[in-house]
């Protein structure tokens, strides 16, 4: 049961950076971001991967390497197009 719970709350944190991501990476528009939230929420996403290698939690290993990648791409995306 324990393992279900963190694959669906794994899944959908994910899946909920999926169209903001999409949506930047089509029509390259960033005003509305804020770079620091995006650093910050990185460096978070970071610390649970460390923390989800630790305990071996593949769900969380997982997610957490999809959402830093999408919360990376949006990084450099808001770098690129300001």
């Amino acid at each position: 049961m324990e393992l279900f719970v963190s694959a669906m709350a794994a899944t959908l944190t994910t899946v909920a950076f999926v169209p903001q991501a999409v949506h930047i990476i089509r029509y390259k528009e960033t005003r509305a971001i804020s770079l620091q939230m995006y650093l910050v929420f990185a460096t978070g996403i970071a610390f649970w991967l460390i923390f989800g290698l630790m305990l071996w939690n593949w769900p969380m290993i997982l997610s957490n390497i999809v959402t830093l990648s999408l919360a990376l791409t949006i990084i450099s995306m808001k770098l690129r197009y300001g």
